[in-house]
Formats: structure tokens, C-alpha cells, sequence
């Protein structure tokens, strides 16, 4: 497992989740929803492989 993608990918998901919590005015309404179930779901997977690599890496 490499680490670096791992780390890469959580920093992208997660900074995705902050720009549409903070730019979420400006969204338009036909995107918004897409948007935020699309990021949810990047940063629950993004925290299932921080969790899966710590659990990995300690046995």
C-alpha cells in the first residue's frame, strides 16, 4: 500500500469537502447536490483508508 497516494488522495478529498463548505453560495442549485453527495463520499473512503493503512501498518 503506498502511503503517499493514500495521504495525496485524503489532503484532495478533504479539500474538496472545505471548498464546498465554504463556497457553497455560489454553487448553483443543480449542482450542489451532486457536488456535496460526491465529496461526502470521497472523504468517508478517504477516512476508511487512513483508518485501514494505521490498522495495517500495526499488525
Amino acid at each position: 500500500m503506498d502511503a503517499n497516494a493514500i495521504l495525496i488522495f485524503a489532503i484532495a478529498s478533504f479539500g474538496l469537502g472545505a471548498v464546498l463548505i465554504w463556497q457553497r453560495q455560489s454553487i448553483p442549485d443543480r449542482l450542489r447536490r451532486g457536488m456535496a453527495i460526491t465529496a461526502l463520499a470521497l472523504v468517508a473512503f478517504a477516512f476508511f483508508l487512513i483508518v485501514y493503512f494505521f490498522a495495517a501498518a500495526g499488525a
